[in-house]
């Protein structure tokens, strides 16, 4: 994590927390331009399905956020998935996005 900014690193702290608790495939953690953070698992009921990303962003807009700064996914996966990534694009089109695995290595920022 030493190429993250010290507050991205934080959200992959808060990811990996989000994961480990929930047992779930993927953690993410948002922060918002007021500096608050949103953080969640991935969802799989019979009736609704969300990516990590996609919960933390909706968490986020329900709250009544209107821009991100950044944003984290740990995952196994190689990517982050592309749902996910769509959401976060929604709010700012700039905002970093980052991937770590589940050790808290960084692997990609898009």
């Amino acid at each position: 994590m030493a190429d993250l900014h010290p507050e991205d690193a934080k959200l992959v702290t808060l990811a990996r927390s989000a994961r480990a608790r929930t047992g779930a495939t993927e953690g993410a953690a948002v922060r918002d331009t007021d500096g608050r953070t949103y953080v969640a698992a991935s969802v799989a009921l019979p009736s609704l399905t969300l990516t990590a990303l996609q919960a933390a962003v909706a968490a986020a807009v329900s709250s009544g956020v209107e821009g991100l700064e950044a944003a984290v996914v740990v995952s196994a996966a190689e990517a982050v998935e592309p749902a996910g990534l769509a959401a976060v694009r929604d709010l700012t089109a700039g905002a970093p996005v980052h991937l770590a695995g589940p050790d808290g290595t960084l692997r990609d920022s898009a």
